[in-house]
């Protein structure tokens, strides 16, 4: 399984935080051991930024750890100090908060996510891309269309995450920009041809979905290692990571509802054949 530096300090820094917090100690009192500032302890724990090798020793014994779970963190440490992220060049267009999700992606052993209103960025293809972010009044639409095409890679690899995706019936007739037939088309067409990923699931919730609500988008990452399971909530100024069990079952227990009023695989498939032919039969109109 693919591991990256910013997967390496987030394990790191999860693995920090809850030794602390069994510790019953503040980030405060830590930053006092490491002598800096209650900031920089919660950027650490975060993933954010990395941590010096002797800064982690300082935290372990601070924490009253020692032997074998002492000795997994050193070498967690080290794995993380050892590597470098790559987010200079066209990558460097990527939002700093989003780029912590699109490090862990590949690492991950089972994706689930929820879109409402718009299609989900692994899963557009290049029209609805270039769309969306020239309606967005992006001024490096290259960059952008290139970094979006790359997180695609994540179903190419040897052995890639289960991704499961929900996406609303909305999401398929919103086009970016308004009413733009073309587009949606491309776009259905693309989903049709997804099913040569065999980890790659895709179900459609149509409007006549039983449900009371349904929720803001979300996604669900899992992982096979130390690294701990969260939720990505975005919003428009920025994302959040949430890891806390109770916190985290909410979302899990809102995908199970979702997932069990969505089509399954081949009944999506069959609404999207028909979705399609609705968008060619529109098209022909318009010429």
């Amino acid at each position: 399984m693919a591991s990256t530096v910013t997967s390496r300090r987030k394990q790191l820094g999860n693995e920090l935080r809850h030794a602390r917090t069994a510790a019953r100690m503040t980030q405060q009192q830590v930053a006092e051991v490491l002598g800096c500032t209650q900031g920089k302890v919660n950027k650490i724990e975060s993933g954010a930024v990395g941590v010096k090798l002797g800064d982690v020793r300082s935290m372990l014994n601070a924490f009253g750890i020692n032997g074998e779970e002492a000795d997994t963190l050193m070498n967690l440490a080290r794995a993380a100090a050892g590597q470098r992220g790559h987010w200079s060049g066209y990558r460097s267009v990527v939002p700093h908060w989003f780029r912590t999700f699109t490090d862990l992606e590949p690492a991950a052993a089972e994706i689930l996510t929820w879109h409402g209103e718009r299609i989900p960025g692994p899963l557009q293809s290049e029209h609805y891309m270039l769309k969306q972010f020239t309606e967005f009044g992006a001024t490096d639409v290259t960059s952008l269309v290139r970094n979006r095409l790359d997180r695609k890679a994540v179903f190419e690899q040897q052995q890639p995450p289960y991704y499961r995706f929900i996406i609303s019936e909305g999401a398929l007739r919103r086009a970016p920009g308004g009413y733009a037939p073309a587009v949606m088309l491309d776009q259905v067409e693309h989903l049709l041809s997804l099913e040569r990923h065999p980890r790659v699931y895709v179900h459609v919730l149509p409007f006549a979905a039983r449900l009371a609500a349904v929720p803001n988008d979300f996604t669900i990452m899992r992982f096979p290692d130390r690294t701990r399971d969260f939720v990505y909530i975005e919003h428009s100024a920025g994302g959040l990571y949430l890891d806390d069990v109770k916190d985290f079952n909410i979302f899990v227990d809102s995908w199970d509802r979702l997932r069990g009023a969505a089509l399954e695989r081949q009944e999506t498939r069959q609404f999207l054949k028909e979705l399609a032919e609705g968008y060619r039969a529109q098209m022909q109109q318009i010429q």
